[in-house]
């Protein structure tokens, strides 16, 4: 057990993540010696910041203050504290079952375990993060909490409604970064296209992104969890007149049958959606869209699941990512609706759905063969340096592996690189000029 040293362990989403590295910082210019996801953690101190969106992360969730529980009996560690989404909904229950935990926060107080410390919060400094992804981009939360109130959802239960942060203040805070070497950004929130409607009153997503891609060392940025529903077209424009706005958006559709998308309080309909991704690939030509789909909502019969299967092989989406129904405690639908489908067809549906989008992503990759990409370095792996395109988020999609072969290059830094090979998962290059 090492003296002065916290370990941070983060769970869940990128949006956790930032809070995690507002965490460190502090931590540090209180003089503590700080590491994260360490796989050896030796501090005194234990701070886990939790996930609670659905089942199997609250499970992961509660296995990891478990487990840090343990150690603290074992006499490795003198103090555990627990924060985030899991805590911010399951405050009472978790002081009540897990005692060995010294103290629980919310999503939004953990500041106050800096009081618990006996040190303080020093605000001169709040916009300063400890960047514990690659050097070179980082993940920047524009807002917290959200409006849209679907039916399945458990996070404005969790994190209340949005709110924006001020844009000046984002803008501080990508200078900051950039000044520590971040040259792509990641905007992220729970739904990026309400974006200053509380504070500008109107959606100010497309002004932001615009001011952001005016300062000078942003080289990319890409956009995640946007909203189909009023979708500021602007957006689009920015995207297409904008060197450094990557030609990808991250939109979670959730279904295609507008009596589902009804259900899920979801104000879209089918026609609705079919016209939006076609308005978005005419308006922005090549432009990578990565969504989300639900199968087994309550009500989803044969049919409606068919429209589903229909729609993605109309749709053709760079990225895919789909899961299963699951109730969630306090939500609307687990109120109002009986979940009648069983886990096996469930289970089919998705097994179906995610057959089907192999098959289209290892296309899309393939028809990438012979083009060349502007790529950005991300690590050195084996045999490979791994790197990404405009059309790839760190961790959630398709890399490129380029042979090292006696090659010198800088992680974090541009190359032009030819795709000679690809998979459904991967992409293979070799360095142009």
């Amino acid at each position: 057990m090492k003296k002065n040293r916290i370990d941070i362990i983060t769970m869940g989403c990128s949006k956790n993540l930032v809070d995690s590295e507002r965490l460190m910082r502090q931590l540090q210019e209180c003089g503590y010696e700080v590491t994260h996801d360490d796989e050896a953690p030796e501090g005194e101190i234990a701070v886990i910041n939790t996930c609670g969106f659905i089942g199997d992360a609250k499970e992961e969730s509660i296995n990891m203050i478990l487990e840090f529980c343990q150690r603290k009996e074992d006499g490795d560690l003198n103090k555990l504290y627990v924060m985030g989404c899991l805590s911010e909904r399951y405050l009472d229950e978790l002081r009540t079952e897990i005692q060995q935990v010294d103290k629980f926060y919310g999503k939004f107080n953990w500041t106050e375990l800096l009081a618990d410390l006996d040190k303080e919060y020093n605000k001169d400094i709040e916009r300063e993060r400890v960047i514990t992804t690659p050097d070179h981009y980082a993940y920047l939360k524009i807002s917290e909490g959200c409006n849209r109130r679907c039916a399945y959802c458990a996070i404005p239960i969790i994190t209340g409604s949005h709110v924006s942060r001020p844009m000046e203040e984002i803008l501080d805070e990508v200078r900051y970064l950039v000044s520590q070497g971040v040259k792509e950004f990641q905007i992220i929130a729970q739904e990026l296209t309400y974006y200053g409607i509380d504070l500008y009153k109107k959606q100010s997503i497309a002004q932001l992104v615009e001011k952001i891609s005016d300062i000078e060392g942003v080289e990319w940025i890409r956009l995640h969890y946007a909203y189909p529903s009023h979708f500021p077209e602007d957006l689009l424009r920015v995207m297409r007149e904008r060197d450094n706005v990557c030609k990808y958006l991250d939109i979670a559709l959730q279904h295609i049958s507008t009596k589902i998308l009804k259900k899920m309080l979801r104000p879209v309909t089918k026609e609705d959606t079919y016209a939006l991704i076609e308005k978005m690939r005419k308006e922005v030509p090549g432009i990578c869209l990565r969504t989300t789909m639900m199968v087994g909502f309550p009500g989803e019969t044969d049919k409606d699941f068919e429209e589903l299967v229909e729609f993605i092989k109309w749709a053709k989406f760079d990225r895919l990512g789909a899961f299963a129904y699951s109730e969630e405690e306090g939500t609307y639908a687990a109120i109002n609706y009986k979940d009648r489908i069983s886990k096996k067809k469930k289970q089919e549906r998705l097994d179906r759905i995610m057959e089907i989008q192999q098959r289209i992503s290892t296309r899309l990759n393939e028809e990438k063969i012979g083009k060349t990409y502007k790529t950005i370095i991300d690590r050195v792996e084996g045999e490979y340096y791994i790197g990404r395109t405009e059309y790839d988020s760190p961790d959630v999609d398709t890399e490129v592996l380029i042979p090292v072969k006696g090659k010198r290059l800088r992680i974090g830094n541009f190359y032009n690189v030819e795709i000679t090979d690809a998979s459904e998962f991967d992409l293979i290059g070799r360095i142009v000029k």
